[in-house]
């Protein structure tokens, strides 16, 4: 590690928890987290201008920005991305071989797209290399990304041009589902997915399936990879709003807000044809999705928190809950004796 980076580690703030969760603070609007598995290692996206990615180790609980210059040439068409408009949502990592990865991150700043990098690690330490960009369809924003083991790509579409986030809080179909396989020219619309307010996305490892959460209908809608004309399966949270879908610790969790919140007037509003942008703090769940028995199971959950809101993803690492967040500038971590109990 640079003398700089090891500088911004010991200059990094510290916040005091709240009853129920502690904070590693600093990392602006981590809106996803991914694990690097057999690790400490957490991935987190910074979904601002600028924020990028960040590499936290989880047993001292520090973190450091990742990708801070360029990388030279061109890659596939695509000019280097710029650190400073990096502007990173939704994540994947793909296993590529014996302790190496393909991170796929949804990108807002400086042009839509999945921005692509390898990972591998060196004496136990992540490194980063981009490798280029696939761009999105004009007009079409990407928010979530997953990728198959034979790297056909996923990426989920939360509003198409023409609709709102209000149109998707009252039930309207906004989103749909975009596929990349490997040698395609570009993207195409994966049919029957479109939903009202397409967020996470993950891939069964059996690379059978697929899972898409539905914002709007606060579920998970199960596709046939083979066949997406219908969905298998609709699965509804419990008295929340998933956001992000990942495989972590060997469960498949969802995160997100409580969806009828007394302290902020009960569930999300539309009025004059703008929903609420829910900053008011709301209780937050993680749950574990069965997707045979088509049923979703609390794993952890609280009240709001005076230090932190917008809960939008969770990973399990060593028996710890991880949250991640699109509005709070730090991430969560229950603590250890909830995030054990969490992971059984």
């Amino acid at each position: 590690m640079s003398l700089l980076a090891a500088t911004a580690l010991l200059l990094q703030p510290a916040c005091a928890p709240d009853p129920q969760l502690s904070y590693v603070c600093g990392p602006e609007k981590p809106e996803d987290l991914v694990a690097i598995p057999g690790t400490r290692w957490l991935v987190a996206s910074g979904f601002a201008p600028g924020a990028g990615l960040k590499l936290v180790d989880t047993r001292t609980r520090q973190w450091r920005s990742w990708y801070t210059a360029p990388a030279p040439g061109d890659r596939g068409g695509c000019t280097p991305l710029d650190p400073g408009l990096f502007n990173a949502r939704g994540l994947s990592l793909r296993s590529t071989g014996r302790r190496r990865w393909e991170l796929l991150v949804v990108n807002h700043g400086g042009r839509e797209s999945i921005e692509r990098f390898s990972v591998h690690l060196v004496d136990g330490t992540p490194q980063l290399r981009w490798t280029g960009c696939l761009p999105m369809p004009a007009g079409q924003v990407a928010n979530s990304v997953a990728a198959f083991a034979d790297g056909t790509i996923l990426a989920t579409v939360l509003t198409r041009p023409g609709t709102t986030i209000a149109d998707f809080v009252q039930g309207r179909i906004t989103g749909a589902v975009w596929q990349h396989r490997p040698g395609d020219p570009g993207f195409t619309l994966l049919p029957g997915t479109e939903l009202p307010g397409n967020n996470g996305i993950e891939v069964d490892p059996d690379g059978r399936r697929f899972y898409v959460v539905a914002f709007g209908w606060h579920a998970v809608v199960v596709y046939d990879r083979r066949d997406t004309r219908a969905p298998l399966a609709r699965i509804v949270a419990p008295d929340f709003m998933p956001d992000n879908i990942r495989w972590t610790g060997g469960k498949l969790l969802i995160a997100g807000m409580r969806l009828d919140e007394p302290a902020c007037g009960g569930v999300r509003r539309v009025e004059n044809g703008v929903a609420d942008p829910m900053l008011c703090h709301r209780g937050w769940s993680v749950g574990a999705v069965d997707p045979d028995h088509r049923r979703v199971t609390t794993v952890a959950a609280g009240p709001p928190q005076p230090g932190f809101n917008g809960v939008s993803a969770a990973a399990l690492v060593a028996g710890q809950l991880w949250l991640g967040s699109f509005q709070s500038a730090r991430l969560a971590v229950v603590r250890a004796t909830e995030g054990k109990d969490a992971s059984r």
